[in-house]
């Protein structure tokens, strides 16, 4: 991984009034104690890989296992549709018709969206639908999502977004200092990113990166600190040379108890 020094950061591709405005927000001394959206008591979000080269040890469960876990668990499941950031940006590369499913008791409360509560194999087969699509899951409790939906915080609302790079509210997260988004948009813990030696530069990584944190140096990709794991570069590289492995066999248990920590769903 690229060092502060050496990363130099790319193009957000957001609108320039959109970078401008989030940059100075998201820099105001001490805006992250007193606004709900980014305090990380509020809010702990983490991305589920997709990728179908995924390297794990022995038999542990992929990642969207982990969903199927929360699923099953959830008293409440909604799905929202259509997503709301597709629509509004007029996606062209990913179905709008795939949006957020939640869970939990709050979910019952949304007002500001359709939604339809559906089974337990109704909402496998949407999340199957999100990943079979290119969608990376987004797993966790998410204070903006009370506001978007119009649900009170009473920690009982679990966000899963399915996030395209092109037009998911997640993209405004790249204009936030790294050091403010680690302790809310986790990085999954026990994964780990390598770009090998087959990489050729062709910079289709850098592109499909929704939060910036990859440039070509050289010929070759590099990776930098803001990287949050979600697999999106492993699957569009052209000649496999990133891959993505989980090194920590207990990966998932652990994630799910941090998950957990931060909202009731059951």
């Amino acid at each position: 991984m690229a060092g502060k020094k050496e990363f130099k950061k790319i193009s957000t591709g957001l609108p320039r009034w959109a970078e401008v405005l989030g940059k100075g927000f998201n820099r105001l001394p001490l805006v992250d104690k007193w606004h709900p959206w980014l305090r990380p008591d509020k809010t702990n979000m983490r991305w589920l890989p997709i990728n179908e080269d995924l390297e794990m040890p022995g038999d542990t469960p992929v990642p969207v296992q982990l969903l199927d876990k929360f699923i099953e668990e959830a008293s409440h499941r909604v799905v929202v549709n259509p997503c709301g950031c597709r629509k509004a940006y007029k996606c062209k590369n990913y179905p709008i018709d795939i949006g957020c499913l939640m869970m939990g008791d709050s979910a019952l409360e949304i007002s500001r969206f359709p939604y339809k509560e559906v089974s337990v194999e109704e909402a496998k087969e949407h999340v199957r639908s999100a990943v079979d699509a290119g969608l990376v899951p987004i797993v966790g409790k998410a204070r903006v999502d009370n506001f978007i939906f119009g649900v009170k915080d009473r920690k009982r609302l679990l966000t899963v977004c399915f996030c395209c790079e092109c037009c998911c509210v997640t993209r405004f997260t790249q204009l936030t200092p790294v050091e403010k988004i680690e302790p809310s948009f986790v990085k999954l813990d026990g994964l780990s990113l390598e770009v090998t030696d087959r990489c050729k530069g062709c910079g289709a990584c850098v592109s499909a990166c929704f939060i910036g944190a990859i440039e070509i140096v050289e010929d070759r990709a590099v990776i930098g600190e803001y990287c949050r794991a979600c697999g999106r570069c492993a699957t569009k590289c052209k000649q496999d040379a990133i891959e993505i492995r989980i090194e920590d066999p207990e990966f998932m248990e652990k994630a799910y108890e941090k998950i957990r920590a931060f909202v009731k769903y059951d």
